[in-house]
């Protein structure tokens, strides 16, 4: 689906990190150089963090997973990628030097990004041969939740360099905002910063502790932000007159001895081990990756409420999240054509972090979205795709019988096959099965399988109707070859009938 098909990070930490997980989940091979010696361990983290929050984040089909690899050099990292992004520690004359690396050894087409939270792209670009590809993509922590990135040019930059940059944002999820004129700290980081500053004021000044000030944040206006900004926040808070009365009524207020923003406070030792001493407690004892999956877990929880706003459309980051699973499920590929003479075998996926319950193994509710997904790729295989649906009919589910057989566990490969046991021009009716692979060995077991009802549906008219034939036609010669296979055990159970012994295969 991305413009791009390989990707190479230098730097693996927090923002780099962040980066490669973002690039692999929309399908992006990625080529990694990092001389820390716990880089394969830090990124191997931070990518089972964002798998864990995409399984909660989004049930539309993600692309296959890109393809990882750690280089022994840089010039090795970028010699075959599209996009290469720059995210080592924030020095100048480190980051020139890196920078002046990655552009001898790229390919002449290849964009440059820097994750510079502040440095000018033209100071970035002194010295480099091929100084227009060169942009500053400034994203937010945790990257591959946080959509957004500001996308800054330098003196050199081409229009189209900032083009192509916004185009493989967006195509990965992201929304690239162009910032119009170079700045030190960009936009972002320069209200962070007033807010920082603030902030260490007062609790230097012993106004509150910093749970306290979180608190004001998360609890009020953070909330806010969240989904309207600052300028459409007061935009409301002028009433029905709007922006034009708030400035009359708050202006004035500026002129008033506030805040310390011009004043900056001394981060002596002493005020580092009160606000570090501050900060452990605030923790409880959670460690830094508990930490991220509770902030990963809230971002989620924030961004899906924002996506059902505005009547289903979105709101904010939200409206992204729709679109982005729209274009997801838009794209998503029919499967290939399987063969009829066994019950046809459409899904294979793995049980994610995000799926486990406190009992250890895949929740309940993720054996059914699994079967959910299985019945999806075989409407997708016989012509019931998005578009379809979008044209305004469907199948729906309207029965569903499941039985749990055996436990799924974190990391195993599951597949699923699916089994027509009966059709006409409205209705469906499958058997699904679903396994799981455990072991270098390739251990499979069943874990769970589920019989299901569709039913064809004018959504205009509210009502059951026929398949067009095109539909049909495709569906058929699946049932007919299904209807010469045994009927599967399990098929036509009654909750709580006994189990019958499995029949070999």
């Amino acid at each position: 689906m991305a413009p791009i098909c390989r990707a190479a990070c230098i730097g693996g930490g927090v923002i780099g990190g962040g980066w490669i997980a973002r690039f692999l989940l929309a399908g992006i091979d990625v080529t990694v150089f990092d001389p820390h010696p716990e880089a394969q361990r830090i990124v191997g983290e931070v990518i089972a963090n964002a798998e864990r929050a995409y399984g909660l984040l989004t049930q539309a089909p993600l692309p296959p997973r890109g393809r990882l690899a750690f280089c022994a050099s840089l010039e090795e990292a970028v010699k075959d990628a599209e996009w290469v992004q720059e995210s080592v520690p924030e020095r100048l004359d480190l980051k020139r030097s890196v920078l002046a690396q990655i552009d001898a050894a790229a390919p002449a087409g290849a964009l440059i990004g820097s994750s510079t939270s502040g440095l000018l792209p033209s100071d970035l670009q002194a010295g480099l041969a091929h100084s227009e590809r060169l942009f500053v993509a400034h994203p937010y922590n945790p990257v591959y939740l946080l959509p957004l990135a500001e996308i800054v040019g330098g003196r050199a930059t081409v229009p189209d360099t900032i083009e192509r940059a916004k185009a493989v944002l967006d195509a990965i999820g992201m929304k690239g905002v162009v910032i119009a004129r170079e700045i030190e700290a960009f936009v972002g980081d320069r209200l962070l910063e007033a807010l920082w500053r603030e902030a260490l004021w007062l609790i230097k000044d012993d106004i509150c502790d910093v749970e306290t000030l979180d608190d004001v944040i998360r609890y009020s206006f953070g909330l806010r932000w969240a989904q309207m900004g600052l300028f459409q926040t007061y935009r409301i808070a002028g009433g029905e007159a709007g922006m034009r009365h708030f400035l009359a009524q708050f202006g004035p207020c500026l002129k008033w001895p506030w805040t310390r923003l011009t004043d900056v406070v001394n981060l002596d030792d002493a005020l580092v081990e009160k606000i570090g001493a501050q900060s452990d407690a605030q923790a409880g004892g959670l460690s830094i990756r508990e930490l991220e999956r509770i902030r990963d877990e809230n971002l989620v929880g924030i961004l899906q409420a924002l996506k059902a706003g505005d009547g289903g459309a979105g709101w904010g980051a939200g409206a992204l999240l729709a679109d982005f699973e729209h274009r997801l499920l838009a794209g998503a590929r029919a499967p290939a054509a399987a063969d009829p003479s066994g019950p046809l075998e459409l899904l294979e996926c793995r049980v994610s972090p995000a799926w486990i319950d406190y009992n250890g193994h895949m929740t309940e509710h993720r054996y059914l979205q699994v079967f959910g997904d299985t019945t999806d790729a075989l409407l997708r295989l016989i012509g019931v795709d998005l578009a379809y649906v979008e044209a305004g009919h469907s199948y729906y589910t309207v029965e569903t019988h499941m039985r749990h057989l055996d436990e799924a566990h974190l990391g195993e490969t599951l597949r699923t096959t699916c089994q027509i046991l009966a059709m006409d021009d409205k209705r469906i009716h499958l058997f699904h099965r679903l396994f799981a692979v455990a072991g270098r060995e390739g251990v499979e077991r069943e874990v769970a399988s589920a019989e299901q009802m569709l039913l064809h549906v004018d959504v205009a008219a509210g009502r059951a109707g026929p398949a067009p034939e095109a539909v049909l036609a495709r569906l058929r010669p699946i049932a007919d070859a299904h209807a010469r296979l045994a009927m599967p055990e399990g098929a036509g159970r009654s909750v709580g009938a006994k189990r019958v012994a499995a029949v070999a295969e």
